[in-house]
C-alpha cells in the first residue's frame, strides 16, 4: 500500500513565529487534512499556544478560508492570530 502525504508551507506571524523563533513551516500531512489540523499540531509541539487557538483565522494561497477548509499538496498556510498595534 502507497503512503501519500500532502506537503504545505505554513507561513508563522506574531506568537506562532515567536514559539518556533522561525517564519515558515514545511509540514507533511495526510491528503484532504483541513486547516485546522495545521494549528492543533502546532499547539501539540507548543502548548502554550492554545491560548489563541479560538481566535486564529486561516488563510490558504492568499485566501481567508474557514478551519474545515482541506488543503492539497502544496498549499500555502498562514496562521493569522489577532494582533495589537498602537
Amino acid at each position: 500500500m502507497m503512503s501519500q502525504a500532502i506537503t504545505v508551507t505554513v507561513k508563522l506571524f506574531a506568537a506562532y513565529q515567536e514559539a518556533y523563533q522561525q517564519s515558515e513551516l514545511v509540514l507533511e500531512f495526510p491528503p484532504q487534512t483541513p486547516a485546522f489540523a495545521v494549528l492543533e499540531r502546532l499547539i501539540s509541539q507548543h502548548p502554550e499556544l492554545k491560548k489563541w487557538q479560538e481566535i486564529t483565522r486561516f488563510g490558504v494561497n492568499l485566501q481567508f478560508v474557514s478551519p474545515d477548509t482541506p488543503l492539497v499538496d502544496g498549499d500555502e498556510v498562514v496562521l493569522i492570530p489577532p494582533v495589537s498595534g498602537g
